[in-house]
């Protein structure tokens, strides 16, 4: 469909083309003499694979790997703003891409227990649908596997300790039950030894992670492993 509206836009033949495959196809690509760069997104352990063997081809390779992404709340942000800005940022897209803030981390505890209170009704107020619902906020995840993944990390931070404020788990879309779809879930009091912490779960989870200063806040993001960007509301 992309490349369907690309050329009803104008676009040239040619220009834009769509190739569906796997590793076979990825090595095609990476090893092609008349292909000189290359961008890849997705997850670390191939972004390292394609960066090695497409440089060794003599090619400029550009490989975004895992993200883990920050947004640090201070104590005199606008509430409603940063709220409606995490509702998309967080849950967007279900959460599958790599520029999604899936950690949020407030500053002091009242700006916590009021950035908490405003997420709930704008939580439950998200709308899960089929791509073709123009009312839809988001739609499902990729695919069983991956809906399957996602809420196996949801159980990993209960059993870590976490609080999950909202549980998004067999969440059930009328008339596509079979769908792979997650209700958007939240987790407070997430602590930075927390493996769900650690790792990118890529689906509709958003994490609070309390910091009792900007100093503390602003070492998150820079220890993490992953991380492709950092938002700071004030």
């Amino acid at each position: 469909r992309l490349a369907e509206l690309f050329r009803e836009a104008g676009g040239p033949e040619g220009i834009l083309q769509v190739v569906h495959g796997d590793k076979e196809m990825v090595d095609a690509i990476l090893d092609h003499p008349a292909i000189s760069a290359v961008s890849f997104v997705g997850s670390s352990d191939i972004a390292h694979y394609v960066y090695r063997r497409g440089v060794e081809a003599g090619k400029r390779v550009q490989a975004m790997g895992g993200a883990k992404n920050h947004g640090i709340v201070m104590p005199d942000a606008d509430i409603d703003q940063v709220v409606k800005d995490l509702s998309g940022a967080a849950f967007g897209s279900a959460g599958e891409r790599c520029m999604a803030l899936p950690v949020v981390v407030p500053v002091g505890e009242k700006t916590a227990n009021a950035l908490r209170e405003a997420l709930l009704p704008a939580i439950a107020s998200l709308r899960v649908g089929v791509s073709t619902d123009q009312d839809a906020h988001y739609g499902p995840v990729v695919n069983a596997a991956h809906k399957q993944r996602v809420e196996n990390w949801i159980q990993t931070g209960v059993d870590e300790g976490a609080e999950l404020v909202v549980d998004g788990r067999g969440f059930s879309l009328q008339g596509h039950e079979q769908g792979f779809f997650i209700g958007p879930s939240l987790f407070d009091h997430v602590k930075p030894t927390m493996q769900s912490y650690k790792e990118e779960i890529f689906g509709p989870v958003l994490q609070i992670v309390r910091a009792p200063d900007f100093e503390t806040a602003l070492k998150l993001p820079s220890e993490h492993q992953y991380g492709n960007g950092v938002a700071i509301f004030t």
